[in-house]
């Protein structure tokens, strides 16, 4: 019984700061609302990528069969290269 009234009395206790904050920051003339206080400017601007359409990329690709010697057996195995190329 006495820990649930000790539990009234800090809420009601409590009370008048949790109802006080609220209308100090609706204030405008307190420090919380002070226009010095805004919010932080963002750290980092992200830099602008430029695209110049000039020549594009394309990939060029020669392929062929190669035989390997395995341990089960000789095999033909596909092979590729690539490279880009501009164009």
């Amino acid at each position: 019984m006495a820990f649930k009234v000790l539990i009234a009395t800090v809420m009601v206790g409590a009370l008048p700061f949790a109802v006080a904050a609220p209308a100090a920051a609706q204030n405008p003339a307190s420090p919380i609302a002070q226009p010095g206080f805004a919010a932080p400017p963002p750290r980092h601007v992200r830099g602008r990528i430029t695209i110049h359409p000039g020549r594009l990329l394309y990939r060029r690709c020669v392929d062929w069969y190669e035989l390997q010697h395995r341990p089960s057996g000789t095999v033909l195995y596909p092979q590729m290269r690539c490279w880009w190329v501009r164009g």
